[in-house]
């Protein structure tokens, strides 16, 4: 009995001293360890990727994108549709990029794609305007229009066959924070227009801020929307 009693407690006190040792290295050593290498290697990254203005603030991360809208007139009318700020470039449509109209602070909605296919909603195999409401080509083909409309001066027309597809279309996520600089090229002259800019200031911005292949052959050049919108407002306010 004696015996019995004796391992019992020599067990317990082994199980105790592996849980205190173990909670020391895996949840207080090992942390602080990887936090440490992360904030002398990895600053930027381990602190969200974060993008300050000409002032210091924090105006997002690098890696989340933001829309840029006008107020609602009344902000708790969940029906009333959000319209875009054009004195900003725009970024992707998306129901997930949280709203920011002074690019100061953003809040996120939800992160997600559609699970509609390429063709809902085409006719004879083409998105067209007569394509059923509701269905992913017609929010395409209404996209394009808006495109067009929003982005054409009096000095400059966007033609529909000049709208590139991430114009019009979401990413995977819908939280992308890139653009192709095809969509930057074609915002530049309202862009310069709105915020009383010479377009070739406004086209040198977009190319400063466009960042080519990963390695010079992964993916596609892009443009990070809340970058340039950043420099944009640094320049207007210069």
């Amino acid at each position: 009995m004696n015996n019995s009693v004796g391992n019992t407690a020599r067990l317990i006190g082994a199980g105790l001293r592996a849980l205190l040792v173990l909670t020391v290295i895996c949840g207080v050593i090992y942390p602080l360890a990887v936090t440490g290498i992360a904030q002398a290697l990895f600053n930027d990254q381990a602190n969200g990727s974060e993008i300050k203005d000409k002032s210091g603030q924090v105006v997002g991360s690098s890696l989340i994108g933001q829309s840029y809208n006008l107020p609602k007139n009344d902000p708790d009318d969940a029906e009333e549709a959000a319209k875009p700020d054009l004195k900003w470039f725009q970024p992707r449509p998306s129901n997930g990029l949280g709203s920011n109209s002074v690019n100061t602070q953003y809040s996120l909605i939800l992160s997600g794609a559609t699970n509609r296919s390429a063709d809902n909603g085409a006719v004879n195999g083409l998105c067209t305007a007569g394509a059923e409401e509701g269905t992913l080509c017609a929010q395409v083909v209404a996209a394009k229009e808006s495109v067009v409309t929003d982005n054409s001066t009096a000095s400059y027309e966007v033609k529909p066959e000049d709208v590139p597809a991430d114009a019009v279309t979401s990413s995977g996520s819908g939280l992308d924070p890139h653009i192709s600089p095809a969509y930057a090229g074609i915002q530049v002259h309202r862009v310069a227009e709105r915020n009383k800019l010479d377009v070739r200031q406004v086209e040198k911005l977009v190319a400063d801020h466009t960042t080519g292949r990963t390695l010079g052959f992964m993916g596609e050049p892009r443009v990070n929307v809340l970058e340039l919108n950043t420099a944009l407002k640094a320049l207007t306010k210069g």
